[in-house]
């Protein structure tokens, strides 16, 4: 991870943190901290890399769920549904443990955080959360894919990572989608495209990938944390 210490402990001194020690950077920038609850938008400043811009709900009010129901057609005031469909940027919080069962697809309106800690919380027995967001594009996009791990499913016809939507062959390899440094299991495969090394891919990255191989001991501390005020958060 060396090739972060440069703009991480720039970004620590500017927080005013020190290391936590768990190898990862956006987790050390907050986790330190035992008021983490009074301090909850911190976590807004801590993001690096293309996401380091990302604020979420940092500047809007603080949103309490306060009921577990959920009613799509009708949604009520305290519910998670009411804070998610808001225009306004909220920040996101949970009054209590609680299991939310989901009756239709949540859709996420912009500027929203949910922030769970401090409280047990389980979106179980229904549909999922959605980001209202379109990733890629159907005007020559780019894609750049570095040091990511794709695993097939067994159905032959899923095998191919990227895909083309109602494009001609010859419109589509003129797009620029490049694969560099990707881990392929079970027979995925990335079909390239456009132009090779160029400044243009240069320009897009924000920071060196590091190798798949490393996903598994890089998330073996991914999961829910365990957050009590006054404590740090931990496993």
């Amino acid at each position: 991870m060396g090739f972060y210490c440069r703009s991480i402990n720039g970004s620590r001194r500017k927080l005013g943190y020190l290391s936590c020690g768990t190898g990862n950077p956006i987790d050390d920038c907050w986790r330190c901290d035992p008021n983490w609850e009074r301090n909850r938008k911190r976590l807004a400043n801590c993001g690096i890399g293309f996401g380091k811009n990302a604020i979420g709900g940092r500047d809007g009010k603080l949103y309490v769920v306060t009921d577990p129901s959920d009613n799509p057609m009708n949604p009520k005031p305290g519910t998670l549904r009411h804070g998610v469909i808001q225009e306004e940027p909220l920040w996101i919080i949970f009054k209590r443990d609680m299991v939310i069962k989901l009756h239709m697809d949540l859709l996420v309106n912009s500027y929203k955080t949910i922030d769970g800690r401090g409280a047990t919380i389980h979106i179980a027995g229904g549909p999922c959360i959605k980001e209202e967001e379109c990733l890629g594009g159907s005007s020559s996009p780019t894609i750049f894919s570095q040091g990511n791990r794709f695993l097939a499913p067994n159905d032959e016809d899923h095998k191919e990572v990227t895909k083309h939507f109602k494009s001609s062959e010859g419109e589509w390899k003129k797009w620029n989608w490049r694969s560099e440094g990707d881990l392929m299991l079970n027979g995925a495969f990335f079909t390239p495209s456009g132009a090779g090394a160029t400044a243009r891919y240069d320009r897009a990255s924000s920071m060196a990938a590091r190798p798949p191989l490393l996903v598994p001991s890089m998330t073996a501390g991914a999961g829910a944390l365990r957050c009590k005020n006054g404590h740090l958060c931990g496993h």
